[in-house]
């Protein structure tokens, strides 16, 4: 009998039930009495190992969801103005899709309809540069950019600001 991994906060306090998923199964663990998988030569009897059946089919899906993506991108207008900033965890992208905020492994993207303000700011001493995206619904999103040095914030605020003038229109 396998014993199940208990789910819920008592045991996993990033779970937030209704609002997260539970954390997914822990990777199948090899059993002792389980044989593994074995590696097939190549039909020419090379020793190069060939992929089996099943995977070939997966690959080709990807690449054909790849394939569509780069479609939907091709068809937008790419010659407009794009803002891109970026350190070792947090990345901001804005361009004629909207504004995608990332950090570490969360993200969140905002089309230009969603957004009712940009602001950012620059700190007056560090390297930390600001940028919050607010919503018509209260709500704010800001996100931190470390800068290589202080005198990348006025080249960001220039793009940014750029990028502002195109593609967001003032409701008023």
């Amino acid at each position: 009998m396998k014993a199940e991994p208990v789910a819920g906060a008592g045991f996993d306090p990033a779970f937030i039930p209704g609002i997260t998923a539970p954390a997914a199964p822990l990777a199948k663990q090899e059993e002792p009495g389980e044989p593994k998988e074995p590696e097939t030569e190549a039909p020419d009897g090379s020793a190069e190992p060939t992929k089996p059946k099943g995977t070939e089919a997966a690959e080709g899906a990807e690449e054909a969801e790849e394939g569509d993506t780069a479609e939907d991108e091709s068809a937008a207008p790419a010659d407009g103005p794009v803002f891109e900033a970026a350190d070792r965890r947090a990345k901001i992208v804005a361009d004629h899709k909207g504004v995608r905020l990332s950090l570490d492994e969360e993200a969140c993207e905002f089309k230009w309809a969603e957004i009712a303000a940009v602001e950012s700011e620059s700190p007056r001493f560090g390297k930390r540069y600001t940028i919050t995206v607010h919503t018509p619904d209260r709500r704010w999103y800001p996100i931190e950019i470390e800068a290589t040095s202080r005198s990348r914030f006025k080249e960001w605020d220039e793009k940014l600001d750029a990028v502002l003038d195109a593609y967001f229109e003032d409701g008023a």
